[in-house]
């Protein structure tokens, strides 16, 4: 079975990752199917840098998201088609981690 998942490619303290459909018995830095992106969560917005349309591709022929994948692809959703660079800018803001933390203290 396919799995979308994250593979650690920064060194100590510094982690990067990359965005791979594997196979879900391989080990986690192991051989891979398709790099779909990246994504840095070091940097004030953490980036996420996706091909949205291929992850739709491969979860559509059966590749199943890991828990991480999922919740990062739901924070960082497909630009649209008509977006402005200031409009995905906008998107980006809207989630660095202070914003969520103050979502998440007026919630409760």
């Amino acid at each position: 079975m396919l799995t979308i998942r994250l593979s650690r490619v920064g060194t100590t303290k510094r982690p990067f990752y990359r965005v791979l459909v594997v196979e879900s018995s391989a080990p986690r830095d192991g051989r891979f199917v398709e790099l779909l992106g990246h994504y840095n969560p070091r940097t004030e917005p953490e980036v996420l840098d996706v091909d949205h349309a291929r992850v739709s591709h491969w979860v559509t022929n059966g590749a199943r998201p890991s828990d991480t994948v999922r919740t990062l692809l739901a924070r960082h959703p497909a630009p649209l088609q008509g977006d402005t660079s200031a409009e995905a800018d906008r998107a980006v803001v809207a989630h660095t981690p202070a914003k969520r933390a103050a979502e998440t203290q007026a919630a409760t």
